[in-house]
């Protein structure tokens, strides 16, 4: 039986396939269209997944969409006329947007795939989520919990799965949401909304959380696990362009100016700035106002997360809890709940987000609703498309690129890890790329994480962004808790997917500066053998060269676009950029060999 899910329209629209309940294969639709958080229909990441099983869409035997469009629309018209008529441009925006699209999904289904509409279903959009956790969770039972901006109408959710079966006991509706919290201050702070918030939980270490107070007045926190904004303070819910109102800004000072480089006292000015301005003293004084506001959400937003997951944990009784939704990527939050829960262990998939839906909703329809028993653990996050030699080949001899072929992977191996110790940084596509936002090995840029001087050789040469973004260390699980303060390390799958920021162990400090933040943590992925056997064997020979087995592991691509999936995107990446070395399969290209 094949069932594929889908989901789209708002942001990562993506596409999971399902075969017999077993995940062939799965990808969000901007990997192919190279539109950053593509939201339109998933038609190349939809003709993948088929591809990937050698099929037809007639061959499908259902189509699920992650969400019901028509309760969807129920609350944004609600929403509309009552703040009417401040919302006319969201009820302008939104009626285009619904009738040329999202009400049509079946018949867009339909005529796309050449489905009956009879075989299209619909899940719910929080369902969807806590099946895109529960239903490949290693866990026969377990509480669930998800949290993001909005579904239909919920925002937060916790239940119970046991075996093939989910119910979800409560739920917190729109427009209280800390999906949509974090995203006011995320527009705050100068960053694109659904796009932006990994950047403030990368500013918060440096600041302090002085504002929590003033936070605490735009949401209030309730001894259930629930929470409400005050919405004197937001306007996401009537306006398309702005998501807090001029008395959020008179709590908080004026909003931070986007084209504001950052750095403050703390950090010093970095090199690849050019010279240092006039008013250094000022605008360093301004930037650390701003790193205390990121602190300080990023701070509550721990809080609201603990508190929830504290709660479920006390109505539930269990020792295990699924986590999903965008708010599932915060990784912070994850290992404070982890730590201060009760709970014994945490799974979290590697998409939680909005992608994450369309595996939530074809698993919700073969487990749950046809009653098909549990067959499938994701334990990797490698489901999306690879490149056969015979393409690398056939694309670098038509391009007139010089390469190396190594003959044997510890030719290969070796020339990486020699380049690595070098001081060079590597671009590496390897198999099938990653499911969900992360790089985890499969294409990631690589660089030596004992070189103090590598975070901002990558920050300012190749990824072109902002200087306080932290770099994650990719490290032998067997060996993680040599350097990382988390018991038991192969233990937590969030750990596989970047899931965690934890402390990187005080006495590892000097030897790993390039991961470690300027708080003294980092964001840890665990590489095990048996899902990652080349990655792996990077890592190990690196460790047996230089008796530090981690790596300093950054997404293979530029500021603003996605991470790459062809060889031509990853060349392309890779002649802008000051990259040293790329590494496509077996093949080596050298920077310095091309004129």
């Amino acid at each position: 039986m094949y069932i594929l899910g889908i989901s789209c329209y708002y942001h990562d629209a993506a596409a999971s396939l399902l075969k017999d309940g077993q995940l062939v294969a799965a990808a969000e639709e901007e990997r192919f269209s190279r539109i950053k958080h593509d939201y339109g229909f998933p038609r190349l990441a939809i003709q993948f997944c088929l591809d990937s099983a050698g099929i037809t869409g007639k061959e499908l035997d259902y189509v699920v969409f992650f969400e019901k469009p028509f309760r969807k629309l129920d609350r944004i018209l609600s929403t509309v006329l009552q703040t009417y008529p401040q919302s006319w441009k969201v009820f302008r925006e939104s009626m285009i947007t619904w009738v040329l699209d999202k009400l049509w999904v079946a018949s867009t289904l339909e005529s796309e795939i050449g489905i009956p509409r009879d075989r299209v279903l619909f899940s719910d959009h929080h369902l969807s989520h806590a099946a895109s956790a529960f239903l490949c969770s290693p866990f026969e039972e377990s509480a669930i919990m998800t949290v993001d901006g909005v579904g239909e109408w919920v925002t937060a959710t916790w239940g119970i799965g046991r075996g093939n079966d989910i119910k979800l006991k409560k739920q917190i509706e729109f427009p209280h949401s800390i999906g949509l919290l974090y995203s006011a201050f995320t527009a705050f702070l100068g960053f694109e909304v659904n796009e932006g918030e990994y950047k403030v939980m990368g500013m918060a270490p440096y600041g302090e959380p002085k504002y929590v107070d003033k936070v605490w007045k735009v949401v209030h926190q309730h001894s259930d696990g629930s929470f409400t904004l005050d919405m004197d303070y937001f306007s996401f819910h009537r306006s398309t362009d702005q998501t807090f109102t001029p008395k959020f800004a008179e709590l908080f000072g004026e909003p931070r100016p986007k084209d504001l480089n950052f750095f403050t006292e703390g950090t010093g000015f970095p090199k690849y700035f050019g010279d240092p301005p006039a008013n250094y003293a000022e605008l360093c004084k301004l930037n650390q106002h701003y790193a205390d506001i990121a602190s300080s959400i990023q701070k509550v937003t721990e809080e609201l997360l603990v508190n929830m997951a504290r709660n479920v944990r006390q109505q539930t009784g269990m020792k295990r809890l699924c986590i999903a939704g965008g708010v599932g990527l915060n990784s912070v939050a994850n290992t404070r709940i982890m730590r201060e829960t009760g709970f014994e262990e945490l799974y979290i998939q590697p998409a939680a987000g909005d992608g994450g839906g369309s595996l939530g909703a074809a698993l919700w329809a073969y487990h749950t609703l046809l009653g098909h028993p549990r067959n499938f653990v994701m334990k990797h996050a490698y489901w999306g498309r690879a490149n056969t030699s015979e393409e690398i080949t056939s694309f670098l001899r038509a391009s007139n690129i010089p390469y190396h072929e190594c003959r044997s992977e510890d030719e290969l191996l070796d020339s990486v890890v020699r380049h690595i110790i070098g001081g060079k940084v590597i671009g590496w596509s390897q198999g099938r790329f990653e499911w969900g936002p992360r790089a985890l090995g499969a294409r990631s840029i690589l660089a030596d994480a004992r070189n103090p001087e590598m975070k901002d050789i990558v920050n300012s040469k190749i990824k072109f962004r902002e200087p306080y973004r932290p770099f994650a260390p990719s490290v032998l699980a067997d060996k993680a808790a040599t350097y990382f303060d988390l018991h038991n390390p192969p233990m937590h799958y969030p750990a596989r997917y970047m899931l965690y920021v934890v402390p990187v162990r005080p006495e590892h400090h000097a030897t790993l500066p390039a991961i470690t933040h300027v708080d003294g943590t980092g964001r840890l992925q665990t590489v095990f053998r048996e899902e990652s056997p080349l990655y792996y064997g990077l890592i190990e020979r690196f460790g047996q060269a230089t008796g530090v087995p981690v790596v300093m592991n950054t997404s293979f691509n530029l500021k603003g676009e996605p991470i790459v999936t062809t060889p031509a995107n990853a060349f392309n990446t890779f002649k802008k950029s000051e990259m040293d070395l790329l590494v496509l399969n077996q093949f080596l290209i050298e920077k310095s060999e091309l004129t």
